[in-house]
């Protein structure tokens, strides 16, 4: 469970984050795909080199949606309930690739805002991200 503080930092650097949500997320999916290629298999239906406009719509898709987790941190479980549906029964992501995801997101922040990506911004990103990570695998039980 967040608290408070860590609510607020992440509001704020995600606040400075979901603007650029189309060059983040698609930032963050190349960032995966290049450092754990297997994760390319869920994808084999798009185009993943660099700039791809598809990469850039998912990426944004993915980005959209931890806007949407940021703007419901007490009720993050039916807020993300039909991308946990998705995720689990239909697309059957390994629950693995969604911590290396948000790892990935990690990464781009600390790049786009170091000043903001403090050491209490980047702990209270990383609890958030793994905990957008365990409602998304929650369907998987």
């Amino acid at each position: 469970v967040l608290t408070d503080a860590e609510k607020k930092e992440v509001t704020s650097l995600w606040g400075k984050a979901s603007g650029h949500a189309e060059e983040y997320g698609a930032e963050a999916l190349e960032r995966l795909f290049l450092s754990f290629p297997t994760t390319k298999t869920y994808f084999s239906h798009m185009d993943l080199s660099k700039g791809s406009a598809q990469v850039k719509a998912h990426g944004k898709r993915v980005a959209d949606a931890l806007t949407t987790a940021a703007g419901h941190f007490n009720d993050m479980d039916s807020a993300l309930s039909a991308l946990s549906d998705l995720h689990a029964h239909k697309l059957r992501v390994d629950p693995v690739n969604f911590k290396l995801l948000a790892h990935c997101f990690l990464v781009v922040l600390a790049r786009h805002h170091p000043a903001e990506f403090t050491p209490s911004a980047h702990a209270a990103m990383d609890k958030f991200l793994s905990r957008v990570a365990t409602v998304l695998t929650s369907k998987y039980r």
